[in-house]
């Protein structure tokens, strides 16, 4: 029932939580205290599927967050693994060959950027001007 300029009712927005939460959507249903056909036939209902597709992706970019900032530790332990005497010679050269892939990756990565400003330059440069335009 919407009411208040709510975008949908109380259940709906517990069953969005509820799916983020548990496994099987018969969870979720039994978590909320609704029938799964009733979570099935909201999942179909695109107002519901466009709140829940947003908060997958909420859910998703903050998990995304998270390694960003667990990453400086990652680095950490690898490099602490590479130099340390006491770990087996494999485990060294894992670990120095995982660095070595990683930062070759990223001048790879940093190269093919500033290609593609070089070519959105020259795009810009090239395209005719129309009458009135301003070029930046």
């Amino acid at each position: 029932m919407k009411g208040h300029g709510a975008k949908f009712g109380r259940k709906q927005e517990d069953a969005i939580a509820a799916l983020l939460t548990h496994r099987t959507t018969e969870e979720a249903a039994r978590a909320v205290g609704i029938g799964v056909s009733t979570l099935l036939r909201w999942m179909k209902e695109q107002e519901f599927d466009t709140a829940y597709r947003e908060a997958r992706r909420s859910a998703f970019t903050q998990s995304v967050a998270r390694l960003h900032q667990a990453s400086s530790a990652a680095v950490n332990t690898l490099l602490k693994i590479m130099v340390d005497p006491a770990s087996p010679p494999g485990t060294k050269v894992r670990a120095a060959e995982y660095v070595l892939d990683h930062a070759a990756k990223t001048i790879e990565i940093e190269d093919l950027e500033a290609r593609v400003e070089e070519l959105e330059r020259s795009t810009e440069v090239s395209r005719p001007r129309r009458w009135g335009q301003v070029q930046r």
